[in-house]
């Protein structure tokens, strides 16, 4: 799920190295081109087929999803007049969340986390890049289709976002990935409410697996989490002009998500490793009520064993036909096994009588 691309020490700068997670995947290109009255939508097969965005009140957004043609992604890099090292970053996935301004575009890169349908995590690498009347966004995986309620709004004219520019769309984006996080959030809480009941009940090796893998997700959701605020936030301070004032507000609701989603991650985190407490604590109670009665028992036995050794000695001494006066008498008496016995019981008894009053048992 997370994993992170680079180039070989002494590789040049602005490489632009196909990762091999997409080498057997087929990129998907399409635009979308809209004002308040009209959208047009179309999926291409190349760049040349793109419009302008220059037409006055448009707002033209380009998505290609998929990294397998390089090619590609160098024809858009010299239509829209993208940085060569910002294009570079696109294929080096496991990029930490950040902004950079350039030119005439700002760079954005966002990490998208998502809980599927057969319970696993998936992770993917979303980059875009804003410019003047034009957003281009670009994803690793083209078998979905993450922005899929976007497009809805768009083609029905739901809220503001046929009424504003690209820097509006950017955040509906943005918001779209980082809201995805919530579902995830809140099926890792369940679990570990989950967790808190049974690790108390009947604690097993299993419930430490579980613990692990719930922590060490925690821990990369945090470490893509925490920079996302520093990107909301270095837009929110934006001055290139590239972010207008009224979609700033929006970004404000945006970075609010954020902060909540940090602070689910360090309470679950929290629970986590309450959790994991308690599970050793109960291990150990366990322990200690096994070696309680284990005690007892030997407790019990201890003086039962003497007696049984005493008697087991068996010192039968005679001289010039006599029994010396220091020999065992019970061993010749003709009840002497069964009165053996019917001390060892009631010593037992009384035993198991006085735990049980202490409360030891």
């Amino acid at each position: 799920m997370f994993r992170t691309t680079y180039h070989l020490p002494g590789t040049p700068p602005a490489t632009l190295r196909q990762p091999k997670e997409t080498e057997n995947t087929s990129p998907r290109l399409r635009y979308t081109r809209y004002n308040k009255e009209h959208i047009e939508e179309k999926q291409v097969t190349g760049v040349s087929e793109i419009p302008m965005h220059t037409a006055e009140g448009f707002v033209l957004w380009v998505e290609l999803d998929g990294l397998s043609d390089i090619g590609t992604i160098q024809e858009l890099g010299d239509r829209f007049g993208l940085h060569p090292l910002a294009l570079e970053d696109v294929l080096n996935l496991g990029q930490r969340p950040k902004v950079e301004p350039y030119e005439n575009h700002l760079f954005i890169v966002s990490q998208m986390i998502s809980d599927e349908e057969n319970g696993d995590v998936s992770g993917e690498q979303v980059c875009l890049f804003l410019g003047p009347g034009f957003l281009l966004s670009i994803q690793e995986d083209p078998s979905t289709d993450t922005f899929l309620l976007v497009h809805e709004r768009l083609r029905t004219a739901r809220g503001l976002i046929r009424k504003m520019g690209a820097d509006y769309l950017s955040y509906a984006l943005m918001d779209a990935v980082i809201d995805h996080k919530f579902p995830l959030l809140e099926k890792l809480g369940e679990a570990l409410d989950e967790l808190d009941d049974e690790v108390v009940s009947k604690p097993s090796i299993e419930h430490v697996h579980q613990l692990h893998d719930c922590k060490r997700l925690l821990s990369h959701l945090r470490r893509y989490v925490w920079p996302e605020r520093e990107v909301i936030n270095a837009l929110l301070h934006d001055e290139s002009g590239l972010i207008r004032r009224e979609t700033k507000i929006y970004l404000r609701d945006c970075y609010d998500h954020t902060v909540q989603i940090m602070d689910l991650i360090e309470s679950y985190r929290d629970v986590a490793t309450a959790n994991m407490d308690m599970y050793l604590s109960s291990v150990g109670m366990r322990t200690n009520e096994i070696m309680r009665v284990l005690t007892v028992i030997s407790s019990i036995f201890i003086p039962l064993t003497f007696l049984a050794g005493v008697w087991g000695m068996n010192f039968q001494g005679e001289k010039d036909g006599q029994t010396l006066p220091f020999n065992m008498p019970e061993l010749h008496h003709p009840l002497g096994y069964p009165l053996c016995l019917a001390l060892m019981l009631a010593i037992a008894i009384v035993q198991v009588i006085y735990f049980r009053r202490k409360k030891w048992i």
